[in-house]
Parts: C-alpha cells; sequence; structure tokens
C-alpha cells in the first residue's frame, strides 16, 4: 500500500477530504507536522526523519500547510519539502512554489515580471520612505493596503485612505508592504477566486465582502461564477508564473473593466468553493498528483485489487 504524507497542524474538514481521496486509489495517509520534522544527516539512517516513515520515505507528501515561527523554523520547514523532492519525493506544492507565494513581495515581483497585471506595489524597510510613498498615493486620489508580507486569510490587512491613517502605518517586522487598493467594478465590495490545478481552471467563485476585505474567513459570502476564458487563462498564467500544482488565484476586476490579480496561494482552501459548486477539489487534487507523479489511474488500482 503506497503511502502519503498531509503536512498539516489543523487536518479538519480539507484533511479528512484528502485521506477519502487517496483512500479511494487504495492509498493510506497520514497527518504530519513539518514542526516534528528533522533532517538526520548521519550514516545509515534515512536523511529526513517524519514521524510514522521512520522505516521508509513517504511515496508522495501533500503540503496542506507550513506553520509560521522565526526565519529559522520556516527556513527549516523549507528544507525538509525541498529535502525529500531531491530524493525523488513528490511534493504537492514543492517548496519552491510556497517560497514564491508564502513571500508576498516575490509573488508581486514575478507578476509584475511576467507582464500580468498587478496592482502597483512596493515593499522596503525605511518608514519614511513609506510613509512618503503613501503620501504621494493620497495625494494622486489612490488608496493604499498595508499586508504582512507573510500571513494568509486577511490578517493583518489595513487600508490607509486618509492622511490620519498614515500614523498608523506600521511594518511587518521591519518590511513595509504596500499595495494600491483596487475598486471593484459597479457595486458593493468583491474579488474573483478561481481554483487552478495542474493548468486548469476547475472552478471559481465570486467572494462578496461585507467590507472591503474579500476572504471567506472574514465572513465574505460565496457565490459561484463561471469562469471566463479571460478570468480563467489569467489565474492558469499566474499559477504557471509561480509553477505550481495547484493554486487559488485572487483577481480583481476594476472600474475600467480589467482583471488584475492580487494573491495566489499555494495552499488554498476550498471549502468555500465547493459550497457553491459541484466539484469535488480533493478528489481531482488527488487524481493529479497521483496520476502524474505516480502514474496511478483508478482503472490501475482497481486491476491492481482485483
Amino acid at each position: 500500500m503506497r503511502r502519503i504524507a498531509i503536512f498539516t497542524d489543523d487536518p479538519g474538514w480539507h484533511g479528512k477530504r484528502l485521506t477519502q481521496a487517496f483512500a479511494e486509489y487504495g492509498c493510506r495517509a497520514e497527518y504530519v507536522s513539518l514542526t516534528e520534522c528533522r533532517l538526520m544527516l548521519a550514516s545509515g539512517r534515512l536523511p529526513v526523519w517524519i514521524p510514522g516513515f521512520e522505516q521508509a520515505l513517504p511515496d508522495a507528501a501533500f503540503v496542506r500547510g507550513v506553520p509560521g515561527g522565526s526565519l529559522e523554523e520556516v527556513v527549516l520547514y523549507l528544507d525538509i519539502l525541498h529535502a525529500l523532492r531531491l530524493l525523488g519525493v513528490p511534493v504537492y506544492n514543492d517548496g519552491r512554489a510556497i517560497e514564491r507565494s508564502v513571500d508576498k513581495g516575490m509573488t508581486s515581483f514575478l507578476l509584475q515580471r511576467a507582464g500580468l497585471p498587478t496592482p502597483p506595489t512596493w515593499v522596503l524597510r525605511d518608514p519614511e520612505a513609506a510613509r512618503r510613498i503613501a503620501e504621494e498615493e493620497l495625494q494622486d486620489g489612490h488608496l493604499l493596503i498595508s499586508k504582512p508580507l507573510f500571513g494568509s486569510q486577511g490578517e493583518g490587512i489595513r487600508r490607509i485612505e486618509k492622511m490620519t491613517d498614515l500614523f498608523w502605518l506600521t511594518s511587518s517586522r521591519g518590511v513595509y508592504y504596500l499595495q494600491r487598493f483596487v475598486h471593484a467594478a459597479g457595486e458593493g465590495y468583491y474579488d474573483h477566486r478561481v481554483f487552478v490545478i495542474n493548468g486548469r481552471a476547475v472552478a471559481a467563485m465570486r467572494r462578496l465582502g461585507k467590507s472591503w476585505l474579500n476572504n471567506v474567513a472574514q465572513g465574505a459570502d460565496c457565490e459561484w461564477i463561471e469562469a471566463g476564458s479571460e478570468l480563467a487563462e489569467l489565474a492558469v498564467r499566474a499559477a504557471q508564473t509561480l509553477e505550481m500544482d495547484y493554486a487559488g488565484v485572487d483577481i480583481m476586476l476594476d472600474r475600467d473593466g480589467h482583471y488584475t490579480v492580487i494573491e495566489v496561494n499555494s495552499v488554498p482552501a476550498w471549502k468555500g468553493l465547493e459550497s457553491v459548486c459541484a466539484v469535488n477539489v480533493a478528489e481531482l487534487l488527488v487524481d493529479d498528483l497521483l496520476g502524474r507523479y505516480l502514474g496511478l489511474s483508478r482503472s490501475r488500482v482497481s486491476a491492481e485489487i482485483s
């Protein structure tokens, strides 16, 4: 029986869905925290020690979450993912994709470099320079978003609307990440989340925010939409730019009628998406991982069992 490691500190609903999908292939999935893994660089040992996989490395690893922590801790977690890949274990998404997306500055840089539409963004250390940038943007009639360089689910994000807000302009561990606020076309607050797997947009939804934050974790409502060719193509290009197996791509339709990529998530949730569409995301993810990296198909598994 093939064994799969699911890296997560909170299996919950998503972990259960993935475990069920792997079981349909005859694979046994086990939850593991990256905080418990080690590099064991001594003769006669597996170089990567994973609880529950002490005798043999997993056949594949699915990254459902990377814990926060100090720089050293996060680097160690990424070292584990990099090492597994170098040892021939498929890692989905791998350490390189996680690095590109967890760092919002690098995400913005790569999107802009690839020619994808993304808001003007500044990443810097100098507090005075950050205030000057904010002042100039406000004077030109633009609002700004201040974000932690590392973060998710809308936590730690502030909107700078007027000069007095500059008193609250704070860094994230000494780094300022400022991005021009994009006003959505039409009425209200919303954006689009497109789920991409292996270069294909498999499902999409509109997230309707109760405020300018559109994250489901912050109370946004979900509404199914069909991803038209322009929206789907933009999401796929964004995921490919960051070299991701799968991604949740956040896209705004601005007041000029243009799509703009806001974020690309390498460990996206999909519970909200499944609540408004008839797509089994976990099944599609597992199909892709096992099919592309281990050469498994449902028909082959059935034949092996019989």
